[in-house]
């Protein structure tokens, strides 16, 4: 089903392989006459040429791009233009929709949510934007609909910025990189690996884009074949994929930990430009006749077979046969990584599923940018044309990623055949992707066809001992449970008759709908702001020396950044830094802010100009160690401001899976945060965040731990070694009224970064 390859690949004419070897020049020439270099080769792939493209800094290995468009949803905008704004912000240089999907459940929080609705809109019109209403169509749906375009690059605030199946590379990232874009910045990272994905063959009916996705997440993520590399997807089983097929494995692609993705394109990505009225953003991609892939991917699309993802993690694969088959053996282990995934904090069981000797399973749904599609949804609609979900526990919700995906659901009668079911039509809505709407009964089991199945992406919350979880399915093999009435069943078990209906795409719905401004700024509109949009607290500059207390040791082997800042409810307080920095690691680490904001006091005091040790006592024996090795920074003599940093920081085996919002970092910053330390970084996107909210991403090798939870740490001459571009940094844990040296490492900056950690922040970075 999926092969990896141990080392580097060339594609040659699209079709062969040929090693990486002393043999691999000679092999080329001889069956394609080509005289050719790897690094000639590499130049071949598709990603390199569109990065090239992109690239300002005239260096292919150190670059600097500039994309074409830019994309958030209402959980990040309103930081997003909140920072761009207090940094400088005139008017947005190039295309920048704003989408409201993920708040869109206006009741939670009061006016809050709609509040942030309307600050989006009335930005819209003073910077010109694009604003998207609730309801209407969710982040991604939307660029795909009317924003991608071959052979350009996108940004978004979203970590499933993922449109490669329409010749568009796109990125995930945190909102401090699209405020770089808004105020004319680049985006700057080294030239990325490229990993090919090979398709062979043709997908079994009854198998769809989940399933393949899965597979590849399986084989791919534990081992970081792709970990900050692109995918390019390429080989003959591309053209057996319908453009909704590609881009239901395409949006996946995130949970794979790539940085971008992108795929040949054909004619069946032109008719998908043509059906949306954009025939002219087509563009036809292929890679050159010989190019080389870091990696490569095989896929024998004959062979896969439908998948679930188990709690609590996307790479967590079975075959439904497998589970189906080792029932209890599989579910017994699941319930044991959930124990390590949920530190014990509440009792969690799967076996209980199991009925009659088959697991029994209470909710379905099929939602949001990768489940909401309209192939996904007609192909369900065929599943379940004449059954009953029952009356029993099962549920079955049904979410269009987009109106106008909707409004042909109802013209075509697919619609009309799911209702008949028993089954629940919502509108557009990313809520079931991260704990918004859709909330199993405690200890409930739901399927989904949704990107996600984090501990807390269903809505339960540890600290009140309420736990559900998440399997990930494709919408075909939910369609068949549902038919089965919530036995679990894989679509492939089924004789369905697939009507595979035409799309028609009826743009009346935006265009009577969203606002556009054509890119028309008007500086005389007033920015709309309600009681919870808050600005930024004030941010320090890195200090001369920094004192950090460690207030919280994570050991999962990954941290996600649902546990650094939960989503769900929260994520009504995104445009309050202070009100949402109550919530981290309140599901991980509940006692996490208040040790944050006592040593926090310490700083405080010091920008006061008062005594740090008479707000934080316990200082006073740490500080008299650290005089008593360092007489010479003479600390409680001078009172130079900048000196002295004191604050927090946490440690984590390897933080930042997961989802790309920048409140992961930002939050820990307004809580005194100024550094993580981890053996690695899950993403590069949350080390970025924390780099962009002026935290330092130490790096210590796995298995040193000179620290632990609340011990202090002192790192002399910290500025300056940032300063001199210093990959590693003495540092000292105090234990015992002494100083225990070891080492911390930074990993590569660049210039930007490290002044950006210099001035404090992004926003002190562009402030002067």
């Amino acid at each position: 089903m999926i092969t990896l390859h141990d080392g580097g690949v060339y594609l040659v004419n699209g079709t062969s392989f040929i090693e990486d070897n002393a043999q691999a020049a000679a092999a080329i020439q001889a069956e394609t006459g080509l005289s050719i270099t790897k690094e000639e080769a590499a130049k071949n792939t598709i990603a390199y040429g569109i990065l090239a493209e992109h690239n300002i800094s005239g260096n292919m290995e150190k670059l600097k791009i500039k994309f074409d468009k830019l994309t958030s949803h209402d959980i990040t905008f309103v930081g997003i233009i909140q920072t761009a704004r207090a940094s400088g912000l005139e008017k947005f240089p190039v295309p920048y929709v704003l989408t409201n999907c993920h708040n869109s459940l206006c009741a939670v929080g009061g006016t809050i949510n709609e509040d942030d609705h309307m600050f989006g809109l009335s930005c819209a019109k003073k910077y010109g934007g694009v604003y998207v209403p609730p309801h209407q169509a969710v982040i991604h749906q939307y660029a795909r609909e009317m924003l991608a375009g071959g052979g350009k690059m996108i940004l978004g605030s979203d970590s499933h910025t993922r449109y490669g199946a329409l010749g568009t590379m796109a990125m995930g990232e945190g909102g401090p990189e699209l405020v770089k874009q808004l105020l004319n910045k680049t985006y700057d990272i080294n030239m990325p690996g490229v990993v090919g994905v090979y398709l062979t063959g043709k997908p079994q009916r009854g198998v769809g884009p989940q399933d393949v996705a899965l597979a590849i997440i399986g084989a791919v993520f534990a081992n970081g074949y792709v970990n900050n590399k692109v995918m390019e997807f390429v080989g003959p089983g591309v053209s057996g994929l319908s453009a909704d097929f590609r881009i239901g494995v395409d949006v996946m692609t995130t949970e794979t930990t790539c940085l971008s993705s992108i795929w040949q394109t054909d004619d069946a990505i032109r008719e998908f430009y043509e059906i949306h009225g954009r025939r002219e953003d087509y563009k036809e991609l292929n890679p050159g006749q010989a190019a080389y892939y870091d990696g490569m991917i095989e896929v024998d699309l004959d062979k896969v077979k439908p998948m679930i993802a188990m709690p609590f993690h996307p790479s967590n694969t079975y075959t439904i046969e497998e589970l189906n088959q080792n029932l209890m053996d599989i579910l017994e282990d699941c319930e044991k990584k959930a124990r390590v995934s949920l530190d014990g904090a509440v009792e969690f069981s799967l076996k209980d599923k199991v009925r009659n000797g088959k697991l029994y399973v209470d909710q379905g749904i099929i939602a949001g940018c990768a489940g909401g599609g309209f192939e996904n949804i007609c192909d369900a609609a065929d599943i379940l044309k004449g059954a009953s979900i029952g009356a029993d526990e099962f549920t079955l919700s049904v979410y269009p990623a987009s109106m106008p995906i909707y409004m042909e659901l109802v013209k075509n009668g697919a619609a009309a055949s799911l209702m008949a079911t028993g089954a629940v039509l919502k509108t557009a809505f990313c809520g079931p992707c991260f704990g918004a709407g859709d909330t199993p009964g405690n200890n409930g089991f739901s399927i989904r066809h949704s990107t996600r199945n984090f501990p807390n992406r269903e809505g339960s919350k540890l600290q009140s001992g309420q736990i559900a979880s998440v399997a990930l399915m494709d919408a075909r093999s939910i369609a068949a449970t549902a038919a089965n009435q919530g036995y679990l069943t894989a679509a492939t078990d089924l004789d369905v008759e697939y009507t595979s209906p035409k799309y028609h795409f009826d743009s009346r719905i935006y265009e009577n709908r969203v606002f556009d401004s054509k890119g028309e700024a008007d500086p005389s509109q007033e920015v709309r702001f309600g009681p919870n949009i808050k600005d930024w607290p004030a941010m320090s500059e890195l200090p001369e020396h920094m004192v950090l207390k460690l207030v919280s040791e994570i050991h999962d082997p990954v941290t996600t950044t649902d546990e650094l800042i939960p989503s769900g409810e929260t994520s009504s307080y995104r445009s309050n830094p202070l009100g949402l920095a109550e919530f981290t690691l309140s599901r991980k680490d509940p006692a996490y802010v208040g040790r944050a904001k006592e040593i926090q006091k310490a700083q405080k005091a010091l920008e006061a100009g008062t005594c740090p040790i008479d707000a934080v006592e316990e200082l006073g024996p740490v500080m008299a160690a650290i005089n008593q090795t360092f007489p010479e920074k003479g600390f409680g003599e001078k009172k130079e401001p900048g000196l002295l940093g004191i604050g927090s920081a946490i440690f984590a085996v390897k933080p930042g899976d997961g989802s790309a919002r920048e409140q992961a970092a930002s939050c820990q910053k307004v809580l005194g945060g100024w550094a993580n330390i981890a053996n690695e970084y899950a993403t590069k996107r949350y080390r970025s965040n924390l780099i962009n909210w002026g935290m330092l991403p130490f790096l210590i090798p796995e298995g040193e731990l000179p620290f632990a939870n609340g011990d202090y740490i002192f790192i002399p001459d910290i500025r300056k070694a940032v300063e001199e571009k210093k990959s590693e940094v003495a540092a000292y844990v105090v234990k015992d009224g002494a100083l225990q040296e070891f080492t911390l490492g930074m990993g590569e900056l660049t210039e930007d970064e490290r002044t950006i950690i210099l001035k404090g922040c992004l926003i002190n970075y562009y402030k002067g």
